[in-house]
């Protein structure tokens, strides 16, 4: 399936492709493009848009997209919920929300700067959220040990 979003990924349009990917449709395809013009080919391209103003998969009452595609998709994974808190705080500038938030905000506008395309820019921080997520599962068996 494709999927549509803003150009120029930060912390929610690389958390959410990792998401999508790993937990939802491994085979999906990413598509990024003006904001203006992602209900156009959204259609044009019959994908499925997100992190984007007024769809369905996007911001949604203090819910970050990620949380949003979590909560669409039912996933239950511990570790995704505590990854998820701190996309969240990264992503709607909370960041004395999660003691993490603030080095995923700087990885994230790094990565920015080092990989403007957006294509390459979620292949390389894909290894980062690998490497998060791998940290969240470590955090939660912790906690429930």
């Amino acid at each position: 399936m494709k999927w549509i979003t803003r150009s120029h990924v930060h912390v929610d349009r690389v958390a959410c492709p990792w998401l999508i990917r790993r937990f939802v449709d491994s085979n999906a395809e990413f598509v990024f493009v003006p904001k203006s013009q992602i209900d156009d080919m959204a259609g044009q391209e019959g994908a499925i848009p997100f992190d984007a103003p007024g769809v369905e998969l996007g911001h949604q009452d203090g819910l970050c997209t990620f949380d949003v595609i979590i909560k669409k998709y039912e996933l239950t994974d511990n570790a995704l919920l505590r990854m998820a808190k701190i996309v969240n705080a990264a992503d709607t500038d909370r960041l004395e929300d999660d003691p993490v938030a603030a080095g995923l905000e700087a990885i994230a506008v790094g990565y920015g700067v080092r990989f403007p395309n957006d294509h390459e820019n979620l292949k390389h921080q894909f290894e980062v959220y690998d490497a998060l997520y791998a940290w969240c599962r470590l955090q939660v068996a912790g906690e429930t040990n």
